[in-house]
């Protein structure tokens, strides 16, 4: 396994893995295309859960925390392009083109884009960058195809625009409906307060008014709890499941369980 190539540094990169990955993702922070070449893609956030197989896209809507899981099939490797549409090049986009948003999108974050000959040549016309990196005309023509995605992208679903073009911060959402959703991930307070519009301060506040106290240690009570009922109700294994709940080693979530319910989670 590989770390990935960036082709071009935040913008375009080439992943390449011998063999199978599942990551926790902090924060997807950008709209983003993905480009299946081989293997399978999958991602899972706390409403929706997609995947896609070799000469496929998904456009993945910003602001969310979700999984990835990166399975090669048939022996062969995987490998997948990714583009990171980031605000400032779509607000470019959007003034060259002098593109309007008449209302704000709210249909579904992570999109499976049909095939058309359009995109099927787009795929095909990256492949030479990201093979080549080194060469100078894939940092000229690098941000053009970028930009060509997008206008592809527009072409084949035209209600896309007010996801791509939707520059407002996070809105306040509902915290109590969030953190339910979303307690398993394990990302820094810090990053549920981003993603649910809200300062630190004003995440913590809000938070001790509906669970009645601390996010931290909420989330460690909510994960032992779900714990326990997977591993006495579902018959689950602790190796199966600790890390699925925001913990980052066995032996940590072996402590943790111990620590709160007087006994290993292997003796349950």
């Amino acid at each position: 396994m590989t770390n990935p190539n960036e082709i071009l540094p935040g913008i375009i990169f080439f992943s390449y893995h011998s063999s199978v990955r599942k990551e926790k993702v902090a924060f997807l922070e950008h709209n983003t295309l993905v480009l299946q070449v081989s293997g399978i893609f999958t991602l899972e956030t706390a409403g929706q859960r997609i995947s896609m197989g070799q000469g496929e896209m998904l456009l993945i809507r910003k602001n969310q925390l979700g999984e990835i899981t990166k399975t090669p099939v048939n022996g062969e490797d995987y490998q997948t392009i990714v583009i990171r549409l980031k605000d400032d090049l779509l607000r470019t986009i959007a003034l060259e083109e002098r593109i309007e948003i008449g209302q704000k999108y709210n249909g579904t974050p992570n999109i499976l884009i049909p095939g058309n000959d359009f995109l099927r040549a787009f795929f095909q016309s990256v492949i030479p960058y990201v093979r080549h990196p080194e060469e100078k005309i894939t940092r000229a023509l690098g941000l053009l195809k970028v930009k060509e995605a997008v206008q592809l992208l527009l072409y084949t679903k035209p209600e896309l625009k007010e996801l791509l073009f939707d520059f407002s911060e996070p809105h306040k959402m509902d915290l109590e409906r969030f953190m339910l959703s979303n307690f398993h991930f394990n990302v820094p307070v810090e990053e549920f307060a981003r993603l649910t519009g809200r300062s630190l301060a004003g995440f913590k506040r809000d938070f001790q008014k509906t669970f009645g106290g601390s996010p931290r240690q909420w989330l460690q009570e909510k994960r032992l709890t779900e714990a326990r009922h997977l591993i006495e109700k579902k018959h689950k294994k602790p190796s199966a499941i600790y890390l699925d709940l925001g913990f980052e080693s066995l032996s940590h979530f072996s402590h943790s369980f111990k620590k709160r319910f007087g006994k290993a989670p292997t003796e349950q």
